[in-house]
């Protein structure tokens, strides 16, 4: 670990200071660019900029993070805010080096100061004196770094090719990497958040085969490395196809066992082979346990693997062939010994997928019936960011399974899902228990996203999904399913009530007839909501500021938003304690009984709270109708006619709307017509809500009913609608 200051001999002579823009600071500092302006404008210790280009005030990057640091503004934490600042430095100098130059020298020094266990200045520190041009100091430093890599690195397995193919120019990045290792407090964080910023860096190619935090997350839970160390094992982590090592190293970060851990990797491209070497030297792994090898084999001789984690290399899906995954695959399962498991991750168009090919099908035929597939998982789209349109699937394997797994495989599909850390729990328990006990009957573990299957059941449907027959048995046994028949019963009884009070209505108040009529004369004259509001016939009142954290399902008063008033989310879905409301919101005003609440923003939305006792959440607001006026309006009347108003909706490429709602024309009707209109209006809504209940409790009763038809658990008899149709 490094404290205090970096080595004065390695500042010597002074770097320039890395120049930010404001935008910049928002990226490292985690907020919107208008954060910035308003701190420049606040406080007045905030760093005064140092230089400008075109127009733009540029900030001595290290002067802003202090003060980031010391104000404690932003959301990064110190760490991560030192750690952004040094990747900015990387970053700046992308003119003067490739990606490629970047990642691999910075690593080779990280390396380097590693295997020296000391700074990466300290063979230098004499070398010239302070005042020395920079050219000369720089070439000081980086001789004596070369004279420390052909002394440590002789075999020229991790650093001494990278830093030889490059001059003395690259000791600006010996700082910078002193930089990182401060911020990330040892070499191998300071490596690891390199290579997490590598499409940041211009490496699309490196980051293109990464997978998301939430699936890394998953293969570790799947392969329960953490329990095998604790019971004192030694194991060996293997990948036949380990690019720059992301699954492996996502393996140890679970683990501070590393000591008991071998590492076996392969890679064809001799560059991420050396990225990948460095990598797991760094993160604790002994050179004596770690061999990663160039070409597409591992050196077995080395150790046996007890854990294989690997992704299939992707191909195009004008290029990509079933039969050369599944082949790759098989190569995968012959590494295995009994015991040892492995987790393949690759295109489900080949490892779940119906297959047209024969000579495929037989291939994946012959693996399941070599009794070594533990389980089959259909996963998520979007698991591979550079990769959003690519079909993810995941095979597990076992070589000797327990004797109840044996001639079973665990189909289970996930596609449908997002990988939230109960989904990876659920997962992983209904795996790693199968791989425990295999199936057990009545007293066994139900598997919550699959079905055990019988190989011979797959074998006879030759080339056939490998997808769940059916839902899990724990979904068709649970109360929500076996509840259906009552619930499809209530819902019938529910559309009676309502049919019967439909009749009820219509015998006492006849047919609906409007007495609609075409006005003849003269057109009502009209007027606007700004006119309305002046002479004080409407009183515009605004909404309040409401902070999300505070929204529950269970309080109190109910928030209309803008999502409630366009009808976006349920009236009521969003509430607010009464307590919380009164201390932390003093000056917030409730609802009147026939408030009109309106939104302007995602589009014009009319709401008339007919209840009261509500909190209107901005940029929502309120119009209150005045009773006592002259000519007054209803509630339900204006609201029917803003609603209406012409030229209220905007172009999609519009910021605001095309006017403001005091300009929205409205027909100034007659007190009488005003009357007979919300008498209408009146009926209308009683005869909707008559009609939505029919609606609904069909709906309901007709959901279930296709529910469980789909899966499966019920049944359809006759019935008198089917007589007489």
């Amino acid at each position: 670990m490094v404290t205090g200051l970096p080595n004065p001999a390695l500042r010597s002579p002074a770097p320039l200071p890395l120049l930010v823009s404001m935008s910049d600071i928002a990226t490292f500092a985690r907020v919107k660019r208008p954060v910035v302006s308003t701190w420049r404008r606040r406080h007045p210790d905030f760093p005064a900029a140092v230089s400008e280009n075109s127009g733009r005030p540029l900030f001595d990057g290290a002067q802003v993070t202090n003060w980031l640091i010391a104000s404690g503004l932003g959301n990064a934490a110190p760490q991560e805010l030192r750690s952004e600042l040094a990747l900015f430095g990387i970053i700046a100098l992308r003119d003067r080096f490739t990606p490629w130059q970047l990642v691999e020298t910075l690593g080779s020094l990280l390396c380097l100061r590693r295997l020296g266990g000391r700074p990466l200045a300290d063979d230098g520190a004499n070398a010239s004196p302070a005042s020395s041009p920079d050219a000369e100091a720089d070439e000081a430093l980086w001789s004596a770094l070369l004279r420390r890599a052909e002394r440590i690195d002789a075999e020229d397995d991790f650093v001494l090719r990278e830093l030889r193919a490059i001059d003395a120019t690259a000791a600006p990045l010996a700082r910078l990497a002193e930089d990182l290792v401060e911020s990330a407090y040892d070499e191998r964080g300071a490596y690891e958040w390199l290579l997490a910023a590598r499409s940041r860096l211009g490496l699309d190619s490196l980051a293109a085969d990464a997978v998301t935090l939430e699936l890394r997350s998953l293969l570790t839970q799947l392969t329960d490395l953490r329990v095998r160390l604790e019971r004192g094992e030694s194991l060996t982590l293997a990948d036949p196809h380990a690019r720059a090592g992301d699954l492996l190293a996502a393996l140890l970060d679970d683990t501070e066992d590393r000591d008991r851990v071998t590492i076996l990797a392969a890679d064809p491209d001799d560059r991420l082979t050396r990225i990948t070497r460095r990598r797991f030297l760094l993160a604790g792994v002994s050179e004596l346990d770690l061999d990663v090898q160039t070409g597409s084999d591992l050196e077995e001789r080395f150790a046996d693997p007890d854990i294989v984690v690997t992704q299939l290399p992707y191909r195009p899906g004008e290029d990509r062939s079933v039969l050369a995954a599944l082949t790759e695959l098989e190569r995968v399962a012959y590494l295995l010994r009994p015991g040892c498991t492995a987790l393949v991750l690759g295109p489900a168009d080949a490892l779940v997928d119906e297959l047209k090919s024969t000579e495929a099908a037989q291939l994946r035929s012959a693996l399941l019936r070599e009794n070594i597939v533990e389980s089959v998982i259909a996963l998520p789209g979007g698991v591979l960011p550079f990769r959003p349109g690519y079909r993810p699937a995941l095979w597990t394997l076992t070589r000797g399974p327990v004797r109840e797994a044996e001639g079973k495989v665990l189909l289970a599909d996930i596609s449908s899902e997002q990988l939230t850390p109960s989904v990876r729990m659920r997962l992983a328990e209904d795996v790693l228990l199968w791989r425990a006990e295999g199936f057990r009957g009545l007293d066994g573990h139900d598997p919550r996203y699959g079905r055990v299957v019988p190989v011979a059941d797959l074998d006879r449907a030759f080339g056939g999904p490998l997808t769940p027959p059916a839902p899990p048995a724990s979904a068709i046994w649970s109360d929500k399913v076996t509840e259906r028949p009552a619930l499809i019963a209530e819902a019938e009884a529910r559309l009676e009530r309502a049919t019967a009070d439909t009749r009820a209505y219509e015998d006492e108040r006849g047919p609906y007839h409007g007495a609609v009529m075409r006005r003849v004369g003269r057109l009502p004259r009209r007027t606007t909501l700004g006119k309305l509001i002046a002479a004080r016939r409407v009183t515009r009142l605004p909404g309040h500021r409401i902070d999300e954290r505070h929204l529950t399902r269970d309080g109190h008063h109910t928030v209309l938003g803008p999502e409630e008033i366009a009808g976006e989310r349920p009236v009521g879905d969003r509430r607010i304690d009464r307590l919380l409301l009164a201390t932390a919101y003093e000056r917030v005003a409730l609802t009147e009984p026939g408030d009109v609440v309106y939104t302007l923003a995602p589009r014009l939305g009319v709401y008339v709270d007919d209840d009261g006792f509500s909190v209107v959440a901005f940029p929502a607001r309120i119009l209150r109708v005045n009773a006592d006026a002259m000519r007054p309006l209803t509630p339900r009347v204006l609201a029917a006619l803003l609603g209406a108003a012409r030229g209220t909706a905007r172009s999609p490429s519009a910021v605001r709307p095309a006017r403001r709602i005091e300009d929205y024309q409205l027909p100034d009707l007659e007190q009488d017509e005003v009357l007979r209109f919300d008498a209408l209006l009146a009926e209308t809504e009683r005869r909707e809500r008559l009609l939505r209940a029919q609606a609904g409790a069909l709906a309901e009763a007709r959901r279930l009913t296709i529910a469980g038809l789909a899966d499966g658990t019920l049944a359809l008899g006759e019935t008198q609608t089917m007589h007489r149709t």
